[in-house]
C-alpha cells in the first residue's frame, strides 16, 4: 500500500498534490509512499502559529508545559509500534531504529523532567542573581527571559526521521514557541507517522505544532525576527538558508547542525591488549555501521599512532567482517540499508574522491551480497575501511564525507600532529579520544576542544557507563563550531533559551520581584499572623518572612561546640594564633555553630506542615562573629516550586543572619517540602 503524505496546516490535513514525489523502500525499492506538490498558504501557516500556537503556549507556565510534553512522551510511548514497523523500509535494523524512534521520546521525557526541576511554574525565568545599581539597594538589574512571540520553522535531516524532529520539538514547545516542522523527503513516511500521533493525541494547543510534508515553498520569506529557524543537513543548503534575504535582513535566530569529519583518536599507549585498545575498536566499529553509517556523529576519520596503525588496521578488518548486511527485518542483520539508491550511488562517489589518496583495506563499495535482499533493488552497501597513504599532504581526507558506512585510517607521528590532524576538519560535532594517560588526555583534549561540539574521553572506567561517541543527549550541547554549522542544539535548558529573548529589567526590588515571583532583598516582607513554618505550601506567600530575637554567642559556647564537634581549628580556640591571621580579630565563632544557633532561633519544633529540610545553597560567611556578639535572623520566603507530587512544594527560603550592629554575617537560602492542604491527614489516614 503507497502511503499519501499529508501536510498538516491550520488545523487541517492536506493531502500531497499532482506533482507529489515517490518515496521509495531503502530495502526493495518499491513505493512506499508519495510526498509534496500540496498547496500552502505558508503566510497562512505562519499566522496561525503566532495567532493561536503561540498564545495557547505562552498562557501555560513552564511546568505546564512540562506536564504537556509528559503526557506527549507517554503517548508515543504507547504508539510506538507503529513506527517500528515502518522504520524498516528507510533501512533501518530494529535496534538501530531504537536510537531515533526511542531515543526521540526519551529526549521528551528529559525536558519533561528538567522543566518540572529547573524552571519556575511561571511565564517568565529569572536568570542569574540580580545586579545592584544603587547604593540604597532600592535600584537593581534582572536578567529574565521570556518566550519569543514568533514560531520555529525545524527544517530536518532524513537520518533520523523522529529523533530529528523531537529533539527540536521539546526545548521549542517547553520555552513556549509554536513549531512548523519539515522533514526531508526520504523517510517522510516515518516522520509523517510520528507528526500523525502528535496531532491526534489532542494534547497539543491548536497551531502549536504543524507539519509540512514536501518543500517549504516561500516559507522563510515570511520568517521576523521573532522567529527561530532550525536546520539539520549540508553545507550547501546552510548556506542557502542562512542567507536568505529575509533570514538576513530580519536577523532570525539560526541554528544548524551539518556536515562533520567527526575523528576517534588513539593514544599510544593503547597498544594491542590493552582495554583502551578494545574499547577503540569497538567504538570505530560501531560508529561505522550503526545506521549504515547514516550519522552526523559517525566517525570518519580514525586517527592512530604510526606504530600502532597496522595493529589497529587488523583489527578493525575482523571486527568489520563479521557485520552481517540485509534485510533489516531479519535478526542476523546488523547492518541494513542507507537511505536510498540515489545516496547509495553519492557515497560511493564520495569513496572515489577519497580514493585519489587513499586505499581500501576493507569492502567493496560496488559489490555487495546482503542477506535476505536483492542487491540490484535495495541500497545495501558494504562497510568501507580505507587509508590514507599520506595522511599530511591529504585534503579530501579533511573535507569530503561519505555518508555511510565509511571510515579512513589514519596514521600520526606525535600528538601535536594528531591534533592539527583533527583540527583540519575545520569543526566538528564530537571527537572520542581513547586513552588511559593523563597527560595524553590532557594534550589532545586541550587542542580540540576549540574545534569540537562535544569529546568523549573513553578508558576503561568510563566505558560501562559511557553511551558511545555517536549519541547525543539532551543535557549536553549537540552542535559544533565551523564546518559542523556553529548551532547549539539541545544542551539541557540551554536549548530551551534560544527560543527565548533575555531581556535586562532595571527597577525597585518591588517591582521585579512582583515580575520574576522571587523576593529580593528590598522587596516588601509580610509578617504572617503564624509562624510561617505553621502555614502550608498553597498558604506560604513569596515574602512572608520572620526576624528572630537575638542570641549572644559566648566563649563556652564556641569551645564546648568546638570539643562537641572535633573542630578544634585554631582560630576557634587559640587566641594569639587568630589574632595572626589577617581575617579575624580573636577568637571567632564556628560558621557551622552560627548556622546552627540560628535554625534554633527561627525553626518552629512542633509538627506541622514543613515536612523537611534538604538543603542549603549559596551559603557564604560575611563577617566574623566573636565572643560577647549576638546574632538575629531574617527569614523569608524567596519562592516557591511545586514539586511532581501534589502532596507537598518546594519552597525556598532567604535565610540572613546579622549581628548586633545589624552587619551581615551570614546568607544562604535553605530549602524545604512544605505539605498542601490536607496532606498530613492523608498520610496519617
Amino acid at each position: 500500500m503507497v502511503l499519501i503524505l499529508e501536510s498538516h496546516a491550520e488545523g487541517r490535513w492536506i493531502p500531497a498534490g499532482s506533482t507529489a514525489r515517490e518515496i521509495r523502500s531503502a530495502i526493495d525499492g518499491r513505493v512506499v509512499a508519495r510526498c509534496g506538490g500540496a498547496d500552502l498558504d505558508f503566510a497562512a501557516m505562519a499566522r496561525h502559529a503566532r495567532m493561536a500556537g503561540g498564545p495557547a503556549l505562552r498562557r501555560l507556565t513552564f511546568h505546564g508545559r512540562a506536564d504537556l510534553l509528559k503526557r506527549l512522551a507517554l503517548h508515543l510511548e504507547a504508539n510506538k509500534e507503529e513506527l517500528h514497523a515502518l522504520s524498516f523500509d528507510t533501512g533501518t535494523t530494529r535496534k538501530e531504529a531504537w536510537f531515533d524512534i526511542d531515543g526521540g521520546i526519551a529526549t521528551l521525557f528529559a525536558y519533561a523532567s528538567r522543566g518540572r526541576r529547573e524552571l519556575p511554574d511561571a511565564p517568565l525565568l529569572a536568570e542569574g542573581p540580580a545586579e545592584p545599581l544603587g547604593k540604597g539597594g532600592k535600584f537593581l538589574g534582572q536578567h529574565v527571559l521570556t518566550p519569543l512571540t514568533g514560531v520555529a520553522v525545524q527544517v530536518n535531516a532524513y537520518n533520523f526521521p523522529c529523533w530529528g524532529l523531537l529533539e527540536k520539538l521539546a526545548p521549542a514547545l517547553l520555552a513556549g514557541m509554536p513549531v512548523i516542522a519539515k522533514p526531508a523527503t526520504p523517510g517522510a513516511q516515518l516522520a509523517h507517522a510520528l507528526a500523525r500521533l502528535i496531532i491526534g493525541s489532542g494534547l497539543l494547543p491548536e497551531g502549536s505544532f504543524q507539519f509540512i510534508a514536501g518543500g517549504t515553498g516561500d516559507l522563510l520569506d515570511h520568517l521576523t525576527g521573532q522567529d527561530v529557524l532550525a536546520f539539520t543537513g549540508s553545507v550547501e543548503t546552510t548556506a542557502l538558508l542562512r542567507n536568505h534575504p529575509a533570514v538576513t535582513r530580519n536577523a532570525v535566530r539560526f541554528v544548524a547542525e551539518r556536515d562533520s569529519l567527526n575523528a576517534a583518536l588513539l593514544g599510544s599507549d593503547a597498544t594491542p591488549g590493552t582495554p583502551e585498545f578494545d574499547l577503540f575498536i569497538r567504538e570505530v566499529a560501531r560508529e561505522m555501521t550503526v545506521k549504515a553509517g547514516q550519522k552526523c556523529t559517525a566517525i570518519r576519520r580514525i586517527l592512530v599512532p604510526r606504530a600502532l596503525e597496522g595493529a589497529v588496521a587488523e583489527a578493525l578488518m575482523a571486527r568489520l567482517a563479521r557485520i552481517v548486511t540485509g534485510d533489516p527485518r531479519r535478526e542476523e542483520v546488523t547492518m541494513g540499508a542507507l537511505a536510498g539508491l540515489d545516496q547509495r550511488e553519492e557515497v560511493r562517489r564520495r569513496i572515489a574522491l577519497l580514493r585519489g589518496e587513499c586505499e581500501i583495506l576493507h569492502g567493496d563499495p560496488d559489490s555487495c551480497a546482503p542477506l535476505g535482499a536483492d542487491a540490484a533493488l535495495g541500497a545495501f552497501m558494504a562497510p568501507v575501511l580505507l587509508r590514507a597513504r599520506a595522511p599530511m599532504a591529504a585534503a579530501r581526507l579533511h573535507d569530503t564525507e561519505a555518508f555511510g558506512p565509511v571510515a579512513t585510517l589514519a596514521a600520526y607521528e606525535d600528538l601535536g600532529q594528531a591534533i592539527e590532524l583533527a583540527r583540519r576538519g575545520e569543526g566538528s560535532l564530537v571527537a572520542t579520544i581513547c586513552t588511559a594517560d593523563p597527560a595524553i588526555s590532557a594534550e589532545l583534549t586541550l587542542g580540540l576542544a576549540p574545534f569540537h561540539g562535544r569529546l568523549l574521553l573513553l578508558d576503561r572506567d568510563s566505558a560501562p557507563e559511557s553511551t558511545g561517541h555517536g549519541s547525543p543527549l539532551p543535557g549536553l550541547v549537540h552542535g559544533g563550531p565551523g564546518r559542523a554549522g556553529g548551532g547549539e542544539e539541545m544542551g539541557g535548558l540551554r536549548g530551551v533559551h534560544h527560543h527565548m529573548q533575555r531581556t535586562a529589567l532595571q527597577g525597585s526590588p518591588e517591582r521585579i520581584a512582583a515580575l520574576t515571583g522571587q523576593w529580593l532583598k528590598g522587596a516588601p516582607e509580610r509578617s504572617p499572623t503564624q509562624h510561617p513554618f505553621r502555614l502550608d505550601y498553597d498558604t506560604l506567600r513569596v515574602g512572608d518572612s520572620i526576624r528572630t530575637p537575638a542570641r549572644a554567642i559566648t566563649l563556652e559556647d564556641i569551645e564546648h561546640f568546638a570539643h562537641f564537634t572535633g573542630d578544634t581549628f585554631y582560630a576557634h580556640m587559640d587566641e594569639a594564633a587568630a589574632r595572626a591571621n589577617p581575617f579575624f580579630p580573636g577568637r571567632v565563632a564556628h560558621g557551622y555553630l552560627i548556622l546552627s544557633f540560628a535554625a534554633g532561633l527561627f525553626v518552629d519544633p512542633a509538627p506541622g506542615p514543613l515536612l523537611a529540610n534538604y538543603g542549603l545553597e549559596n551559603l557564604r560567611f560575611l563577617k566574623p562573629v566573636s565572643p560577647g556578639d549576638s546574632i538575629a535572623v531574617r527569614l523569608t520566603v524567596q519562592s516557591k516550586s511545586p514539586a511532581r507530587q501534589p502532596h507537598y512544594g518546594e519552597v525556598r527560603w532567604d535565610a540572613e543572619v546579622f549581628n548586633q550592629h545589624g552587619e551581615t554575617v551570614a546568607r544562604y537560602q535553605v530549602l524545604t517540602m512544605s505539605a498542601r492542604p490536607g496532606a498530613l491527614s492523608a498520610a496519617a489516614e
